[in-house]
């Protein structure tokens, strides 16, 4: 009989395995078309094609490769995620998504302990300025930068 020598591992690959598989099942009545003439089904398949191999290769490796056991759900990191990512999409429209970028990272820099307040800023201005430069200036995203005074 198999043992687990690595749960994280192997929940980890049943996670993958779980995803590919949902994204082959939502995507099943996507026209594939062929490899020279894609269809709308054809990229998102094979994605789920290859996180489904990844989840069968990490999976395999928890029965062969000693690994940590699975730790403890914290909920802190999950919930100030959403938070961050709640904020985000509420805010955008709002603010500019120079505020909305700083804002929304400082709400995810606390779903660590011990954040350092002035560390946290200055990389939330860094993360704002490289957003507005890419995503405004770079690619002319339709996003307003600022706040619609």
């Amino acid at each position: 009989m198999l043992k687990v020598k690595s749960p994280q591992d192997l929940g980890a690959g049943i996670v993958f395995l779980l995803i590919g598989l949902a994204g082959i099942v939502l995507g099943r009545d996507l026209d594939l078309g062929s490899a020279r003439n894609m269809g709308p089904g054809y990229f998102p398949l094979l994605i789920s094609g290859f996180i489904v191999l990844i989840g069968a290769i990490v999976a395999g490796r928890s029965f062969t490769v000693e690994g940590p056991a699975i730790e403890r759900l914290q909920l802190r990191p999950i919930l100030m995620l959403l938070v961050a990512l709640a904020v985000f999409s509420f805010l955008i429209r709002e603010i500019g998504v120079v505020l909305t970028s700083i804002i929304m990272m400082i709400v995810a820099a606390y779903a660590r302990p011990n954040v350092g307040i002035v560390e946290t800023v200055i990389f939330a201005i860094c993360v704002a300025t490289f957003v507005a430069v890419v995503f405004v200036f770079g690619l002319n995203q339709p996003m307003p930068l600022w706040w619609n005074g």
